[in-house]
């Protein structure tokens, strides 16, 4: 083979452009020849290359020059990338810029797809790489010349499946993670049903209790093809967030069927189809998908710890994800055993309702005020960001392009500022003894959420009721119920005539042991968690979340989770796996994980 020959340039002399151009050329060059150890050479020792479907039909990433030889060896023949090219030169942090560090959106194309990117030189090599498939050739998104004349084939598809039509992909949760995947496979012309147990879209959130808004900054939540408008909250409630998720699985002809619940689900090996069993409003169907996506949330079914004398209590008690407000208890003692996110959206309504709150802390948590949130993520997801260029694209595909293992470097330094930065709340807290934590090394809630999905606080508004008295606070693990108060390990009684617990919930693969059995949830093992070796997330390190958006040890089974955010994000590369497989496209996977914890 001959191989190609680029001028020898010193890229120190070069603009940041011309430097991202050059390289972009030479990697391309040296995948072109298939010269592994030339590609290798062009990446930093400690490198990283984060690849979304576009290289690996996975969604993983690959550490140090060794990962990714191994990679390209095993699917750069498959793959033949091509077509590098600059998108836009990124404007740096001072800090990077000293550290010769430039970095830059890019574009290509595969023998199957085209893709999306960001790159981050340090000198002339490669620290991180991120690669996305956008789109498959042939088979573009309906939209912009692609669109269609205005035939409406919900309603058609709705009322065949399970008749003389089959879907090819039933996802079996209708909250925001289904409907958004619903919505990109019906762009994508993939057969697709949502089923949801509720009555309408959206109830997954109007049912929750009164004072529930998401924590989120509406920038950073927007939903795929439809935006929120410019006049949303900036917060936005739980009833007008059901009702656009209700307004969009209309708008976008999501095929949907609610009053929904799937009984049991068996994949056969031999015909490769699920059997998948159905009560849709009392009547028994049947459906026979190709492939199967859990999307019931991040996580799996609420968690009770089995505390000694909860038989014997006399009062209410009930799970966070059941409570639905205040009002019915006006004059009562509750207790609210958790602190985190809900624990303190409970209390703080229970409190603003007259209500005798105490709220029972058994570990740290991570405080982080809503304002200071909205300004740590400002110069990607904000008005001042849109006004400057930044587009919710392009602040996904920054957001994306930093590896989970140096993530914890950037976010040290943020979340000690952020300590100095709200000083007098986090003072007052203390002075009332709420313990207090940035996560096992100080890393902030980005960390927290990836490695165990919780453990914070967002806080719109509680945190000062906790710490002026009005929000009663104990500390400590709970030693038993009596008939009338949670008692505590020190000996401390707190009457109660309402228990809530807020103590979170168990992995996705635990709807899989229901409706699949327990063998195919073993099979699965956990989900979400990168395997950092911290409290609720035990290694080995795996470097991506277990599961999420990915083939998985069971063939034909997908889990689609997360925030509204990574509904929106994720989804796209989930579709395009899924549509993959209804065109018959080969999909090599590469790093398929291994399965190393059940639950």
């Amino acid at each position: 083979m001959t191989k190609s020959v680029l001028p020898s340039v010193d890229p120190m002399t070069l603009t940041p452009r011309e430097r991202v151009d050059l390289w972009l050329a030479k990697f391309e060059s040296a995948l072109s020849d298939r010269d592994l150890d030339r590609v290798a050479a062009m990446f930093a020792v400690d490198s990283f290359w984060r690849d979304l479907v576009a290289f690996t039909w996975n969604i993983t990433t690959v550490e140090g020059r060794d990962g990714i030889t191994a990679m390209l060896g095993a699917q750069l023949g498959d793959t033949d990338p091509s077509n590098f090219r600059t998108s836009e030169v990124l404007e740096g942090e001072p800090s990077e810029e000293a550290e010769g560090i430039t970095s830059a959106l890019i574009e290509f194309e595969t023998a199957t797809g085209r893709g999306k990117g960001h790159l981050r030189l340090r000198g002339d090599q490669a620290w991180t790489l991120l690669t996305t498939m956008e789109e498959l050739k042939g088979h573009e998104e309906r939209r912009g010349t692609h669109r269609v004349n205005g035939a409406e084939e919900r309603a058609i598809e709705e009322r065949e499946f399970g008749d003389s039509r089959q879907p090819f992909v039933l996802v079996i949760g209708g909250g925001q993670g289904g409907i958004t995947l619903g919505a990109r496979l019906r762009q994508l012309r993939v057969p697709a049903l949502v089923v949801d147990k509720h009555e309408r879209p959206g109830d997954q959130w109007r049912n929750r209790y009164k004072s529930l808004c998401a924590h989120d900054p509406v920038w950073f939540d927007h939903f795929p093809y439809l935006p929120f408008p410019e006049n949303w909250p900036v917060l936005s409630p739980k009833d007008k967030l059901g009702d656009w998720l209700e307004m969009y699985t209309k708008v976008m002809e999501v095929p949907y069927w609610s009053s929904t619940t799937c009984r049991s689900a068996k994949f056969d090996e031999e015909s490769e189809e699920w059997t998948v069993v159905l009560d849709r409003a009392g009547e028994e169907v049947v459906l026979r998908p190709k492939h199967v996506v859990l999307a019931t949330g991040m996580v799996g079914k609420p968690h009770i710890p089995a505390f000694p004398g909860r038989d014997v209590f006399r009062g209410e008690q009930h799970h966070s994800s059941e409570h639905e407000g205040p009002d019915a208890y006006s004059g009562k003692r509750v207790v609210v055993i958790g602190s985190t996110n809900s624990a303190h959206d409970i209390c703080q309504a229970m409190h603003q309702s007259g209500v005798d709150v105490t709220m029972v802390q058994r570990s740290p948590t991570t405080v982080l005020r809503a304002e200071t949130l909205r300004d740590l993520i400002a110069d990607m997801y904000s008005e001042d960001a849109l006004a400057a260029g930044m587009t919710t694209e392009k602040a996904d595909l920054i957001s994306a392009a930093l590896p989970y293992k140096i993530m914890p470097e950037f976010q040290i330094p943020i979340y000690a500022e952020v300590a100095e930065r709200d000083k007098d709340l986090y003072d007052r807290l203390e002075k009332v003894g709420f313990k207090l934590d940035f996560g096992d090394d100080g890393s902030g809630v980005p960390m927290k959420y990836a490695r165990r999905g919780g453990g914070y606080y967002i806080d719109v508004g509680a945190s000062d009721l906790v710490a002026d008295g009005s929000i009663r606070l104990a500390s400590g693990e709970v030693e038993r119920l009596t008939e009338d108060a949670v008692v505590l390990a020190d000996g401390t009684e707190l009457p109660a005539d309402l228990v809530v617990y807020a103590t979170g919930y168990g992995s996705m693969n635990g709807w899989a042991a229901d409706l699949m059995g327990q063998e195919v949830a073993d099979k699965v093992g956990k989900c979400w968690g990168l395997g950092s070796d911290t409290p609720h997330d035990p290694g080995p390190w795996e470097g991506e979340l277990r599961n999420m958006w990915k083939p998985t040890q069971q063939e034909a089974l997908w889990f689609q989770g997360g925030g509204l955010a990574q509904a929106r994000q994720y989804s796209l590369y989930l579709a395009l796996q899924l549509k993959a497989r209804y065109e018959g496209i080969p999909t090599p996977v590469y790093g398929l994980p291994e399965v190393h914890h059940l639950s």
